[in-house]
């Protein structure tokens, strides 16, 4: 008690002298723990806890579990670090010590300043006042899913790379640094599911897997503190409990449950070891069955969480292996059928679909891996355009019934035509309202695309999130202003042939949509798609109305393509040859506009490629009134060279079908399109 006497502003003095010596020492205190000594000094119940994690009687743990039994807990927390370089555990992730040197390697050299680069912006994460790092810190743009995805250490993955690369010992104590300023500042873990930044599990199971690739990979190192190896192993069983009893479901599911897995089956001397095995693989092996379809396609439709799911399904396999558990045949059985998806559904130019929730990334090396790994030289031939592998026997299009996607090809060189066709369900996540977009690719360009994803939360998302999942960024038909509604969130049965034909000659594919946003009366939207292999592409809607309607066809084109609009008809031009949006028929008065970055009075031509990137791109939109149902009808033409001559007439049209006749060059052919019916699908081709 401080005595009556003193006055109040000594008082005030004191104690804030008081609280300062002891921040300014807690705040030293965590940068100068190294041994187990100083741990358990700080901590001494963290450092019992980790002990009641252990099964002292494991096959080598003896000094560990009589030095415990003692009471001597720095003895026995040293004799446990040396059990671990003793140990046979985890040999796929032991490294060999690099030699000291003074390189450098720029990227690391910026996450040693504390910026982290997360989803393409970078942000410098502020220190608290306690010399902790702020590990709530939302980045530049204020966004959940910046700080989200820095609690994930793949940041930590790098500067380690970095010091095996290079033997500069500051990036191996950078590494020390950051895992013992995080654990610390994260006690106590709470125990409950959470969705802040910290205890959430993707982040957790994430740092799980990272902290395991450091604690082996860094073993022998000895700028790996005892104390840091120490908070590891106490740390490592509160993230697998969270994973254990707080995991989500679908590519969720997967990314948490390989991560229970991954602490099961590298730190096999923990008591609940056996148990998170075993939950692991009847929680692993029956999600597989639930959210991969039978055509191998996951659940969701974005291409990137196929990939993200796919990952965790093999690494999964790989920690039973590790362990010595079995899994059943349909387990690598469905991991094939993922690969052959993506093999199939590549571009030329090696790129994936970018739909829902997807980026544009490459999936070349990933598909070459695959077919390394099954054996599988046609997918080698695929993502090589015919450099290396086998002919594929099928193709070059593709169907997938489940997914409802229709890949449509020429060929597998690097020029070749490519379409996607999305016919399927909404999907289980990630979602887009954009049922019947076609996007289009040709002569290694894309023409025709998905708007993209954008973001997720901050300031881009907040502008462009709703665009972005709405059907006014994608290649479909917008009824009285309004887009679609969500549709089935998954495919109870496979599409029938009744939708799809693929022929030597032409691909037919044809669905339909009813639900459209705050829309009065109804109206449906049938759009068939017809491509004449190495031609061109036919799509033909059909609006069926019960009163007059606005419709606003959209045409989304890539930002490196000039489209150029000359009467009705756009041309996209880039470099290696062009693509025309041409409306066919003469009875249809159209309204055209060129959009390009608009912000007002509503979001309109922008594109992202990847999450947090954006840019400008045009939209070529076609207003039509109808006071009925209405056929419109649309020829894509790609072409190498300029102001080529293709004309197309409609010969008839009724409520089942459009035939057509198209002259390009110097032939002609004549198309028969039905609705909702693959039977009546006809191309004959006459040579003038």
């Amino acid at each position: 008690m401080f005595n009556k006497t003193v006055p109040k502003s000594s008082f005030l003095l004191l104690l804030f002298s008081f609280l300062w010596f002891h921040e300014l020492r807690a705040q030293k205190d965590w940068k100068a723990i190294h041994t187990a000594e100083d741990l358990y000094q700080a901590y001494p119940e963290t450092v019992k806890g980790m002990f009641e994690h252990l099964d002292l009687t494991h096959p080598g743990m003896e000094e560990v579990r009589a030095t415990k039994e003692k009471g001597e807990w720095v003895n026995a927390a040293e004799n446990l670090l040396d059990y671990y370089k003793k140990s046979t555990n985890a040999r796929d992730l032991r490294k060999t010590l690099p030699a000291s040197t003074d390189q450098t390697i720029a990227q690391a050299d910026t996450i040693l300043q504390d910026i982290f680069t997360i989803q393409n912006v970078s942000g410098k994460v502020p220190l608290l006042p306690d010399g902790h790092r702020d590990w709530y810190y939302k980045g530049p743009n204020n966004d959940r899913e910046w700080a989200w995805l820095s609690n994930r250490h793949s940041q930590l993955l790098q500067v380690m790379n970095a010091y095996f690369e290079t033997g500069n010992p500051k990036y191996a104590s950078y590494v020390d640094m950051f895992l013992r300023d995080f654990i610390i500042k994260s006690m106590p873990y709470p125990g409950e599911k959470g969705t802040e930044s910290i205890w959430r599990g993707l982040e957790v199971a994430a740092r799980a897997k990272a902290w395991s690739r450091v604690f082996y990979g860094m073993l022998e190192s000895e700028h790996l503190s005892p104390a840091t190896r120490l908070l590891v192993l106490s740390s490592l069983p509160d993230h697998a409990h969270y994973s254990r009893n707080f995991h989500g479901g679908n590519n969720w599911l997967t990314m948490e449950i390989s991560a229970l897995a991954t602490i099961a089956a590298y730190f096999p001397e923990f008591k609940s070891s056996d148990d998170w095995l075993d939950y692991a693989i009847e929680a692993m092996t029956a999600s597989m069955r639930d959210q991969v379809y039978p055509d191998g396609v996951q659940t969701e439709l974005a291409s990137h969480y196929h990939n993200v799911s796919l990952h965790n399904f093999e690494l999964f396999k790989s920690l039973c292996e590790e362990a010595g558990r079995e899994l059943p045949d349909y387990f690598t059985q469905t991991i094939k059928e993922m690969y052959g998806y993506i093999a199939r559904a590549v571009r030329p130019d090696g790129h994936r679909i970018l739909n829902n929730d997807g980026d544009r990334g490459s999936d070349k090396e990933l598909i070459l891996l695959g077919a390394e790994k099954f054996d599988q030289p046609e997918w080698t031939f695929i993502a090589s355009n015919g450099a290396r592998g086998r002919v594929p026997e099928e193709g070059p299009s593709y169907f997938f019934p489940w997914a409802g996607q229709l890949i449509s090809r020429s060929g597998f060189d690097e020029s070749a035509h490519w379409s996607f066709f999305d016919m399927g369900p909404w999907g289980s996540g990630h979602q887009h309202n954009d049922k019947l977009h076609l996007s289009v690719s040709a002569f290694g360009k894309d023409f025709l695309v998905d708007a993209g994803r954008f973001a997720y939360t901050g300031a881009v998302a907040e502008k462009f999130r709703p665009y972005a999942k709405s059907s006014k960024g994608h290649n479909v038909l917008l009824i009285d202003g309004s887009g679609q509604l969500a549709g089935p969130t998954h495919a109870s049965e496979a599409l029938s042939q009744k939708f799809v034909k693929i022929t030597p000659d032409f691909d037919y594919a044809s669905q339909s949509f009813d639900r459209f946003e705050e829309l009065e009366g109804e109206v449906t939207h049938i759009r068939s798609l017809v491509y004449v292999r190495d031609e061109f592409w036919v799509v033909v809607d059909r609006v069926i109305t019960d009163r007059p309607r606005k419709i606003t066809a959209l045409w989304h084109w890539h930002p490196e393509i000039d489209p150029v609009l000359n009467g009705l008809k756009v041309t996209g031009k880039g470099k290696g040859g062009n693509l025309s949006v041409i409306p066919v028929g003469d009875k249809l008065n159209y309204e055209v506009q060129m959009i390009k970055g608009q912000e007002s009075p509503e979001i309109q031509g922008w594109y992202s490629p990847e999450y947090n990137l954006y840019e400008g791109n045009v939209a070529s939109t076609y207003d039509l009134s109808v006071g009925k149902s209405t056929n419109m009808v649309w020829l894509l033409v790609p072409s190498k060279v300029e102001n080529a001559r293709t004309t197309a007439s409609i010969l008839s049209e009724s409520d089942e079908m459009v035939e057509l006749e198209i002259t390009k060059d110097n032939q002609k052919w004549q198309l028969i399109i039905p609705f909702l019916d693959s039977e009546s699908a006809h191309l004959r081709e006459n040579n003038k």
